[in-house]
């Protein structure tokens, strides 16, 4: 005697209330974590696959689902073809699957359900190429024009991009009859399983060409240097990419040509730093211009900038320069700020005339030598 089947509501984990997207999540999870090609020879995950698939299929059909609400698994019994008379060719697994790293084709071509392939005979685009394009740090803030040049394909004159030698034209695949791919079915534990794979003969492309275009080889195409203009954005940041329509590979029968993706490498600067649209540096300042203050000249992308320091600075007071920063690649008139860092410089060579000035200083501060002393042992002083 067979073993009796589980609630259908149980294998997936979800109550007798679960809407569409529930049952969905549930089982897709099931089947990543028990399809055979996963766990290879395994014959529990597999078991556990089929069981989870045959729950699927009955509660994710409105009818079968009401049908099985009321007589259970007896509704079913005696049907044809599938997991305890279950049919799974009605089932549309792309659905589910799709963008699963190729389980949707997976399914697809287990059960035959979904969309079909698309045919390699029909037109597809060209593939992307991609190039890199070096910048210095004000060409990124700025923006520029830069000249590329690079090997790209065009279509051969000879033949018009047929590959074919001229007086003659390619010819319909007998193998596939030129949709470019092969399908074959034949039963499995699934039940009727359809394998569809590209044309060997023809390569996908559902032509033969028995006489090749002498220049292109057949190819249809000929490589060729080429100089391309690039114009970079102002506000680009280092590892971004530029992305030029049209630029890229040559498409397949008659499908338009791949983009040309340019990235960017921008040089370090000596001494500026860059987080998103902001700028960061420093500044020098002498001992009495951080205490008298004063004017002092800061360095931007846009050149010097006259700032008032306030007497009395602390050395590594951050000052923020608004709009001096990088543009917004999206706005080049929106403009990040720069943060400048001041750092108070100690003069290390002092001549004879400087040193006297500074103890003159030190000491109309109130910095006399043995001052504090005096004051600490008068402090202590007995009455």
């Amino acid at each position: 005697m067979a073993d009796k089947k589980r609630d259908y509501y149980e294998v997936l984990g979800v109550d007798r209330n679960a809407g569409d997207d529930d049952l969905k999540r549930a089982y897709r999870k099931l089947a990543k974590k028990y399809h055979p090609d996963i766990n290879p020879g395994d014959k529990e995950a597999e078991e556990k696959f089929k069981e989870a698939t045959e729950a699927y299929g009955v509660l994710s059909d409105p009818e079968k689902r009401r049908q099985y609400d009321q007589f259970g698994h007896a509704a079913f019994e005696g049907g044809a073809g599938g997991r305890g008379g279950f049919d799974f060719s009605g089932m549309d697994f792309s659905d589910i699957f799709g963008g699963m790293g190729g389980f949707g084709d997976i399914f697809s071509d287990l059960f035959g359900g979904g969309a079909s392939r698309s045919s390699n005979s029909g037109p597809r685009r060209g593939a992307s190429l991609r190039a890199m394009v070096h910048l210095t740090f004000e060409e990124a803030v700025f923006g520029c024009t830069k000249e590329l040049e690079l090997t790209l394909k065009d279509t051969c004159q000879t033949c018009g991009g047929t590959g074919a030698k001229p007086g003659t034209s390619p010819e319909t695949c007998p193998n596939c009859h030129g949709s470019g791919q092969i399908r074959q079915t034949q039963q499995s534990l699934f039940g009727m399983m359809q394998n569809i794979s590209t044309c060997p003969k023809c390569g996908g492309s559902g032509k033969i060409i028995r006489e090749k275009c002498p220049d292109c080889s057949g190819s249809g195409y000929i490589a060729a240097r080429k100089k391309i203009q690039v114009d970079v954005p102002a506000g680009i940041d280092d590892g971004q990419s530029i992305r030029i329509r049209d630029k890229g590979e040559p498409g397949k029968n008659g499908g338009p040509r791949g983009d040309l993706l340019v990235q960017v490498s921008v040089s370090k600067h000596p001494i500026f730093q860059r987080e998103g649209v902001n700028i960061f540096s420093s500044a020098p300042l002498t001992f009495a211009q951080a205490a008298l203050g004063g004017d002092i000249l800061i360095n931007t992308v846009d050149g010097d900038v006259l700032y008032t320091v306030k007497p009395g600075t602390q050395t590594d007071t951050r000052i923020r320069l608004r709009g001096k920063g990088v543009p917004s690649i999206h706005n080049k008139n929106v403009r990040g700020d720069h943060y400048v860092t001041l750092i108070v410089q100690t003069p290390t060579h002092l001549n004879a005339e400087a040193k006297e000035a500074l103890k003159a200083f030190d000491e109309a501060c109130g910095n006399a030598p043995g001052a504090g002393e005096k004051k600490k042992r008068r402090g202590f002083r007995k009455s």
